[in-house]
Formats: structure tokens, sequence, C-alpha cells
């Protein structure tokens, strides 16, 4: 199939992330062009403050050199800059003369330094703090000039003037507002870094306006509207960035603040996509890294035709070191007359607190000296938590820096968080590819290759892994002997190559023994069947029989009649009891799971048996939710019984035919006072005065264990989406035979949560679960036809 044309226009950090996703998602799927305005590979903008300030050179900051370019056939134009865009030709003109045609086409032009319109502004020596260039223009100004001016008290002055500092320039930092960072810090912390700053030399003028900007030629001074005035060599621009939307705008593709798209990125249009500063998504134009990059993530699966849910915005945080300052900000951190407010400060360490809550959830917070709690507390503003009393001391108060901290992360728990980069996935590829060094790390996973804020916390983890103290290993070993591959890269490799069946499968992946093993057919059956529901109707010589036990030494099969939430009808007795007369069943027992099983079945009559009955059968065979237990309390408890057997029957309606990674319980319980039977189930639910407690993971059998909280649900109907959600995330997620609570210790439950409490997540889980659902049950009637 001919490759169609992908055009990036820019090469800067949010796009070309893009494109490595692509790329690894399925590199055959494009022939790729990219053009960027700098003469420049792919760079790490974030990291310019270190390269101004001597602490790196322009060449450490590459991300991608020309050979990752040249490695994905990837065609790069630096130096040259797009100035057309035909939509009706879909081709883009440069201005060099150059035309590109495309099939789709992503925008990731950013944004531009803003140069405030005031006089002078275009005198020689006043420069903005963007690119590399930039950068080089400062150094070589300090090398003859001793005065600058930055323009700007946010965190791009702040760094700008960190750097002069280091080049050996006196900086006065200039800001129209009564504290510094105003957008990231409160008054207490803005004051508490300002003294910081002074302390190491920077001059600070606050709540001066700029007037103009005087000088023959060259800029001489700044004066203010104030009328006063700083002489000054050098000046530097940093009062903001606007998103870069001429070309945009010039070619009729809407544009508000910036460009306009949706959830999967999309412009108004056909083909046209943006992301990074220049896109525009529910009026939010973020300029933080993380965002970015989960909005390439999300164009990527959507330009590979993988149906994942769509970008839902991001909660702006911020933790960053400022001049060798730790602060952390996220959320509504400010305040009003209906939150509530804990601060604490503490002048002997440097270090301040503060966190906003409101209705007992946690709205925003404020960090300063130390952030190690940035991405707990982010947590807790996320999932939007309701926080009992005896929880606050424990979130208010910060961790030890200790070896324990480290230890006492879960495997889930994000070290990086504008790469998503967690714990885990940095101590398998320690341990897997033996990794030494931080550069070791960062090549492999991306940890700090972005901001670099988390690279403190690297360097503990990884100083934690190489010691006697860690004894936590995380090894994905391979399927089984008949290859070297594990489930997950089996599972990556049968959809990047669009296998179809087990034939090709073992002959695509190379397997060393053609009929596989009685570890490998099944798994690979059944990763078929989740990538295409249609697969089993394809395979039904396969399932003909999965809904009856064969008892081999006696040749018979058993039924289990699905009786939904456990209730049953006259009507549905009678059947059942002359089926067992005709058919002179010899055995029928009431299972445990309050299902009636009609053992000792003749193979020669199964399906007159099934026929008769006219009931829908219950799974024995295979991986499945084998039915809910309602449990109705204790016989003189007097709580309401209704709600528990409705909702039992309506899960037990909503999960018949889907298949599951490994068996599922599922339990419901009218009140508490059983609701110990709904506690140990995989999924259980349990009628409280304030609403339904929703457990996952527990387990009655072998290894039996209570499940832990999700959440609380109010009513009836989000407590069944909410199970159901679990369900399916589980579904799409755990490796084969996994069970849920051993998937839950490996991806996490704060994890889990984050996913089912995003309502457009949940809602997307929900849809697939359906239309699989329908799928599946087509497929069954066929088969028994």
């Amino acid at each position: 199939m001919k490759k169609q044309k992908l055009v990036l226009i820019g090469n800067g950090m949010a796009g070309v992330r893009c494109i490595e996703e692509i790329v690894n998602i399925d590199p055959h799927a494009f022939d790729i062009t990219i053009i960027g305005s700098e003469p420049h590979p792919n760079y790490n903008r974030i990291l310019l403050s270190t390269v101004l300030q001597g602490g790196t050179s322009p060449k450490e900051i590459i991300i991608n050199d020309q050979k990752w370019y040249d490695d994905h056939n990837i065609q790069l134009f630096t130096g040259e800059t797009v100035v057309e865009i035909n939509k009706e030709k879909q081709e883009i003109k440069t201005n060099k003369g150059k035309e590109v045609c495309y099939d789709k086409l992503i925008i990731a032009t950013g944004s531009t330094p803003f140069i405030l319109p005031i006089q002078g502004a275009d005198k020689e020596g006043v420069i903005g703090f963007r690119t590399i260039e930039d950068c080089q223009q400062m150094i070589a100004a300090s090398k003859q000039f001793k005065k600058a001016t930055v323009i700007g008290g946010g965190l791009l002055g702040l760094e700008a003037a960190r750097g002069l500092l280091n080049l050996g320039m006196e900086v006065d930092v200039v800001h129209l507002s009564s504290s510094l960072m105003d957008r990231q810090l409160d008054q207490t912390a803005a004051k508490m870094l300002q003294a910081e700053l002074e302390g190491q030399g920077m001059n600070f003028l606050l709540e001066k306006e700029t007037k103009e900007i005087c000088g023959e030629g060259r800029v001489a001074s700044v004066r203010f509207k104030d009328g006063s005035e700083v002489e000054s060599d050098l000046v530097v621009m940093a009062v903001g960035v606007r998103p870069n939307v001429t070309l945009a705008k010039e070619c009729g593709i809407e544009t508000q603040r910036a460009i306009v798209v949706n959830d999967y990125m999309e412009t108004s249009a056909a083909n046209i996509f943006a992301v990074g500063e220049c896109a525009e998504h529910k009026g939010e134009v973020y300029g933080l890294v993380k965002p970015l990059f989960e909005q390439g993530k999300v164009l990527a699966n959507f330009l590979c035709n993988r149906h994942l849910p769509g970008y839902t915005g991001s909660i702006l945080a911020t933790q960053l070191k400022i001049s060798g300052v730790d602060v952390f900000s996220a959320g509504q951190f400010t305040g009003n007359d209906s939150t509530k407010i804990m601060t604490s400060y503490n002048e002997v360490n440097g270090t301040y607190r503060r966190l906003v809550f409101k209705d007992q959830k946690l709205i925003g917070a404020v960090l300063f000296g130390n952030t190690k709690d940035g991405q707990k507390l982010l947590d807790f503003i996320a999932k939007q938590k309701t926080i009992a009393e005896s929880e606050l001391e424990h979130l208010f108060y910060s961790r030890n820096s200790t070896h324990n901290e480290i230890e006492t992360m879960e495997h889930s728990d994000l070290i990086c968080n504008c790469n998503g980069v967690s714990k885990g996935v940095i101590i398998e590829a320690v341990q897997r590819k033996g990794l030494v060094t931080i550069e070791d790390v960062k090549q492999c996973t991306k940890a700090s290759s972005s901001c670099g804020g988390c690279k403190p916390i690297v360097t503990d983890l990884l100083a934690y892994i190489h010691s006697d103290e860690c004894d936590e290993v995380i090894k994905q070993s391979s399927m089984c002997s008949c290859t070297t591959l594990t489930e997950d890269e089996i599972v990556n490799e049968i959809q990047l190559r669009k296998l179809s069946s087990i034939e090709e499968i073992i002959n695509e992946l190379n397997w060393k023994h053609p009929q596989g093993c009685e570890t490998c057919m099944p798994a690979l059956h059944y990763y078929l069947s989740m990538i295409d529901p249609n697969y089993d109707n394809e395979q039904a010589h396969l399932i003909v029989k999965d809904r009856a036990s064969k008892f081999k030494k006696e040749d018979t099969y058993a039924l289990t009649p699905q009786l939904y939430g456990g209730e049953t009808s006259a009507e549905q007795l009678r059947r059942i009891a002359d089926a067992i007369e005709k058919y002179n069943i010899p055995k029928t027992v009431i299972t445990n799971e309050q299902r009636i099983h009609l053992m000792g079945i003749n193979g020669k009559v199964l399906q007159n048996v099934t026929a008769d009955l006219a009931l829908p059968l219950q799974a024995n065979n295979g991986n499945a939710v084998h039915n809910v237990i309602t449990s109705v309390g204790g016989q003189s408890c007097g709580c309401d019984q209704s709600q528990s057997l409705e909702m039992g029957i309506e899960l037990d309606k909503q999960i018949e035919y889907l298949k599951t990674p490994s068996d599922v319980t599922i339990g419901v319980s009218a009140c508490h006072h059983d609701g110990a039977s709904a506690a140990t189930k995989d999924v259980g639910a349990i009628r409280m005065k304030s609403g339904w407690e929703i457990y996952v993971g527990g387990s009655s059998g072998k290894w039996a264990k209570s499940g832990s909280l999700l959440c609380v649900a109010d009513k009836e109907a989000e407590t069944v989406e909410m199970m159901l959600a679990f369900i399916q995330y589980y579904r799409e997620t755990a490796s084969y035979r996994e069970r849920s609570w051993q998937w839950i210790n490996r991806v996490g439950l704060l994890h889990i949560r984050e996913v089912l409490f995003d309502l457009e997540l949940r809602e997307q889980l929900l849809r697939q679960l359906v239309e699989e659902k329908v799928i599946r049950r087509n497929s069954r009637e066929k088969s028994y036809s």
C-alpha cells in the first residue's frame, strides 16, 4: 500500500515528539518531511538557560541529531520557513521556493517572543530569549558590555538574568507586577524567591512600566513611565510569547488566541492538525512541555488509526529549579472566600508550603525550597479526592529526603512528569539494559530529558537501584520457550504487522516450535480476540462448546443457565426441571455462586438440552466474568435488598460474552451487614449510607485477600459505570492470566483512579465495552445456530 505523505511545519519539541510517537507506532505508515526555520536539528528549548549560564553547550541540548532523521527516512529542511499553505491542492510553499505536497499536515510553529511596542525597541542590543542564536548574542555582548536589563520577572526573565550574571554582567530585572512569577507563585513564595535571587546578585525594579529604550544606534538606557531611568548596554525582552498563527490565519484556518483544535488536534481544515504552543484546545493554550507531549501522543495515535481517547486538557503544574531554588505550583493556588488554606513557613531552612482546599478537596498548591511532594499533591488535585481530616497531616508535612522515600514509592509513581516516566519503567530499564549513568537513563527512558527538574530524583533512584538496599526486581521474561519476545512485544508486533492468525504470528515472529505450546497458544488466541473481536467469529470451531464444561473421564458435559444477578423465576425453574427429567441429567447442584449447575450431560444431546432450556448460558471455559454474585444482607438486618438485586442483574447483562485476561468475579452487597463477600471479589460494591463503596482487586480463592477501596459512588448508575469501566480497562491493559490484584499492583491504584475519574476516558471505555459485547454476542449466536 502506498505511503501517505506527512509534512510537519516546525522542528520544535512538540511537533517532533509527535513524529517520534508515529515512528514508534508504525514506522512504515508515512513518508515524512519536516521543515524548520532554525538552522539546527530538533533541540531542547527548555535548556537554553543552561547554555546561557555556561553549564551546557548548544550541541548537548540537541534531542535528535541528523542521524536520527536519516535512520527513520525523515527528510529534514533546516533554515527554511513555510510561507504558504494551499488547502485545496494540499501543498505548502517555503521562502526558498520549495513546494511540497501532503496527505496530512501538522502545524507546530510554536510561539514568538513578544517585543514591547515602545520607542527604541528596534535598537541594536535589544533581543528576545527564544533560540540558540539569542543565547549566542548575549554571550557575545557579555564580552564587550557590562550592564544588562531584563524586562520581565517571569520564569524566562529570571533564567535569562541568572545566565547574564554568570557571564559577569550586572543585571536589573524589570517587572510590571509587585511580585515575581505572579502566575506561578503566591506573594509569600515570590518574596522568598526575590530575597534568594537578590542574594545571588540580581537587582529588581518592581512595579515599573517601560516607556522607551534610549541610545544612539545602540541601547544606552531604559526609561520608565515614572520618569526614572537605568543605564543598560543590553536589553532582553522576556515579557511573554505569542502563538505563531500567522500562517494558519492567512490560509483561512480558524484561530482565536491560537489555532483552534478539537480533542484529536484537528483544525477547521481537512487533513490539517496543530500541536504545541500554537494550538488552542477548549480555550486553553499551553506552554508547558507535558501538555504539549500529551497532545503529540494523542495526534500520533489518531494518525496511525489507533482509536484511543482524545486529548482532554491538562492541569497546569510547574516544578522548576530557578537559579538553584526549587519551586512547585499547581492548580488554583490563590484562594477565595469559598476556599480554606493551610500554610507552613520555615524561615530557618527556607521552605514554604501553601495548600488550598475547597469542599474537602485539594485544588491548588505552592511549594518553595522542598518540592519532593509535588507529584503527590498533583495527584490529589487531578483526582479531586475528598480528603479526610486524618489524611491532612500526612498530606501537609513533607517526606524526609532519604533512600526510604524512593523505596516507599509505588512502581507506578511518576519520576519524570514531563515525559510520564514512572519509577517502575526506570527500574526495568536499568535492570534489563544494564544502565549505569544518568545519561544512560535519559537516552533509554527520556526521564530528565526535558526541563531537567527531575534529574536529582532520577539520580537518587539510580543510586538506590544499584545499592544493596534495593530488592525490587521488574523482569519481563519471554512469554514461553517458543519465543524470546515478551507478551508486550508480541502484542505490539501483532498490531504493527497487522497479523490476524496464529499461523501468521508463528511465521512472522520466528516461533521456535511451529505448533506452539500450552502456554502461548491460549494467550495468542486471547490477544488476537482482544485486538479484533471478530476473530472469534472467524474461529467459530474453537468456541462451539465454550459454554459447557467437559469431564474427560466420563465424556460428559455440564451446563450452567445464566440467572442474571442470581435471580430466577418459576418459568425458568420449570424449564430446567423439564430438561433434567427429559434427558435424565444425573446431577443438579446449587453452586456457591448462586447458579444451578447441570452435570453429567451426554455429549450427543448437549445441543438439544441447550435448545430446550432456551436460556442464556454462563461461560464455563475460558477467562471471563462468569457471573455476578448478589448478597442481599442478613435475614434480620431489615436493609433494602432491591437495589443490589437490580444492580446485579444489570451488571450480569452488561458483561456477558466478554473475555478477560483471567477469571473475574463480581459481588454486590445490599448493605454493610454482609459486605465481606463483595470486598473479596475482583470487583465489589457495598451499599452504605453515603452511597456505594466500590472495592477492586480482592480474591477469595487460594490467594485470599480483601480488595482496595476504589471510590465511593453516590448513585447506582455511577456505581455500575465505574465497575464496568474498571473491567474494560483491566481487559485492555492486563497481560493474559494476570489476576486483577496483580494488575493493580503493577500499574498502581492511583493510575487506575486517574483514568476512571476522567469522564471522557470513562465514557470511551464504556463505549468500547458495549461495542465489543455486541460483536461477541452476535458471534456466539451465529456459532450456535
